[in-house]
């Protein structure tokens, strides 16, 4: 059977444990690739800020770190989870250290990249903080690029939400 919508994938939390994408049904969910030592990552405070803005609306922002680009995340998944929290305050839920390329590439990542290609249908992640919009009906809406500000998101989210 193909897979029909995010609900249909899992991941480990960052924590290791279980994290079922059905849980978020009828959410609003940003899913971003992660690093913790790239130009980039000061998007995780604006990240939050959207997390803490939108949330209670029902936008969910799930972080998958990778050290796929220049090996900004070498750290391990509590290294990773202890500089998140500490430097930028982040408290939306974050999957543990993930591959977004290549064959080994997490099942979601392969499906994200699949319904929202990048420029010239490109399907491959080129850099840390690619983002995508997933509707409450759990298709993808947008894919952004890692230069995408989360601020410049906020109209696409508040559609999204109103939807």
């Amino acid at each position: 059977m193909a897979t029909q919508s995010i609900f249909d994938f899992d991941a480990a939390s960052i924590a290791g444990q279980p994290a079922n994408f059905s849980a978020q049904r009828g959410k609003v969910m940003l899913v971003v690739n992660t690093a913790s030592a790239c130009g980039f990552t000061p998007q995780f405070a604006g990240l939050e800020k959207l997390w803490q803005d939108y949330g209670p609306q029902g936008l969910v922002v799930i972080g998958f770190p990778s050290n796929e680009f220049g090996a900004q995340d070498p750290g391990s998944n509590d290294e990773i989870a202890t500089f998140c929290q500490l430097n930028y305050g982040v408290s939306f839920p974050m999957m543990a250290k993930t591959k977004v390329n290549g064959a080994d590439a997490h099942p979601l990542w392969q499906w994200l990249k699949g319904q929202a290609p990048g420029i010239l249908g490109t399907q491959g992640i080129k850099w840390n903080f690619t983002k995508f919009l997933v509707g409450r009906d759990g298709q993808v809406i947008k894919r952004y690029a890692p230069n995408d500000a989360p601020d410049a998101l906020r109209q696409d989210i508040e559609k999204a939400l109103a939807a």
